[in-house]
């Protein structure tokens, strides 16, 4: 255990990442880590909730085979420290964040790396009220976590040791829920739907309800085995639901990925919709049917130019966040806005979800198709794009940007030519995310080569 508490004492947050606790299965994230994190978590709701304690929290996952033992071991960690588990199995993330507020759970608790490959595994945290945890939470279960005192004083004995029970008819309560964000004087009866459940947490409810609002469903990546979690499909690999939507004449495609928290959308063309044009269109739709709040909408700071000019043409405003859906929602609540997301899939409506939900946001695309009696490619791409380019550097270090030496010039010099800019490390992974947008796409493409270059000599050396 010496290696966790190095790995996250001190001044900087190692534990936990942009979205929860994430890492190899088995190295990283062993089952070792798992119960000491759980029995932290466990330490602060019970203090937390003291007031309204119900002593129960749910526990849910997505396909990855290393869920069985992620999952035994916060179950072990919690139940030591005198939890009751609820173990529902595989669920979509939002779907945790939902059945957590309406099972009246002190918190729950989701097992997945979301769009990561199979080896990888992760622990997403939920309070009572189905609402991710803020930083500061986070740094109290990261100092409990330490503290091999205090774990061992708050573990149970005889009659206060924790309880777990499985239940299988949940599903049900999420279902409901999703039909109820559909428009009831809608129908899919006649939609021809293609659905890519990437293999992962959302192959049961995904079809289920496409098929219960009355649409033809045609579902690819529905087989999890435990490894092909993401793999070659879903949200990230698009080629097989491009041509299955060709293929079958379908109206639209849909593809989820490993925890169905993330949309990425398909016209009738085949073709991708990109994430900001989907967000305009959503945000747009909202306003003009008189649902949307706050007087805009919130993306990040990855976001398009053309996504904000868009938005501003139509009496609205738009409010960057930081990267991750977390501070989209922050920034959400503090605007009184119900709407946000990210260019990468992740979209929030908080009338219906308290996280990035893929089937909430499926079903409002296929309302404001329905309701603009247009296809799909020219419903959903209501302004042009600025040119823009994203490109990952795999990395050995990540060494703090301001201390890369001539990397302040070369910015300077991007502004100079009115290269819009953003270069930051992924919160997951060993990689650094490089985005460039300009109006000249020959000269940003060419500044993106000399960038890149640049990195790889500069933090691979």
């Amino acid at each position: 255990m010496l290696k966790y508490i190095t790995l996250i004492s001190g001044n900087n947050m190692k534990l936990f990442g942009t979205d929860g606790v994430r890492g190899e299965a088995g190295s990283f994230l062993s089952a070792e880590l798992a119960m000491r994190v759980a029995m932290a978590a466990g330490i602060y709701f019970k203090k937390s909730a003291c007031s309204h304690c119900t002593n129960k929290i749910l526990v849910g996952k997505d396909t990855r085979r290393s869920g069985y033992m992620i999952e035994n071991a916060i179950v072990s960690g919690l139940t030591a420290i005198g939890y009751d588990v609820v173990q529902i199995g595989p669920m979509p993330t939002p779907a945790i964040a939902f059945i957590t507020e309406n099972m009246r759970c002190d918190a729950g608790i989701m097992i997945s790396a979301s769009h990561n490959s199979y080896e990888d595994n992760g622990i997403k945290f939920f309070d009572g009220q189905g609402n991710k945890l803020s930083i500061e939470i986070e740094k109290q279960i990261e100092a409990i976590c330490i503290d091999s005192e205090m774990l061992q004083d708050a573990q149970a004995v005889a009659k206060n040791i924790g309880k777990a029970k499985r239940i299988d008819d949940v599903i049900g309560r999420y279902i409901v829920q999703l039909k109820n964000s559909f428009p009831r004087e809608m129908t899919l009866t006649g939609i021809r739907i293609v659905l890519d459940t990437a293999n992962g947490a959302g192959y049961m409810v995904g079809p289920t309800v496409l098929e219960e609002l009355g649409a033809d469903v045609i579902v690819l990546h529905n087989k999890p085995d435990g490894f092909n979690i993401n793999e070659g499909c879903g949200a990230l690999h698009t080629k097989d639901l491009c041509e299955s939507v060709v293929k079958y004449r379908a109206d639209l495609g849909i593809a989820l990925d490993g925890d169905a928290d993330r949309l990425v959308v398909v016209d009738e063309r085949g073709e991708v919709v990109d994430g900001d044009q989907l967000l305009g269109a959503l945000g747009v739709y909202m306003h003009e049917r008189g649902v949307l709040k706050g007087g805009g909408i919130v993306s990040t700071v990855m976001s398009n130019q053309g996504l904000e000019d868009y938005v501003t043409s139509k009496g609205l405003k738009l409010f960057r966040s930081d990267v991750g859906d977390k501070y989209v929602l922050e920034i959400m609540k503090k605007e009184g806005i119900n709407f946000g997301g990210e260019q990468s899939g992740h979209v929030i409506i908080s009338d219906y979800a308290k996280t990035g939900d893929g089937l909430v946001s499926a079903l409002q695309v296929l309302a404001l198709i329905i309701a603009s009696k247009e296809k799909a490619s020219a419903v959903l791409r209501p302004f042009s794009l600025y040119p823009q380019k994203l490109v990952n550097i795999n990395i050995k270090s990540k060494k703090p940007l301001d201390k890369i030496k001539g990397l302040s010039e070369r910015l300077k010099e991007l502004d100079k030519a009115h290269i819009r800019h953003l270069i930051r490390y992924s919160g997951t992974e060993n990689k650094l995310r490089v985005l460039l947008e300009a109006k000249d796409a020959k000269q940003m493409r060419k500044e993106m080569d000399s960038l890149v270059e640049f990195f790889q000599k500069a933090l691979n050396a």
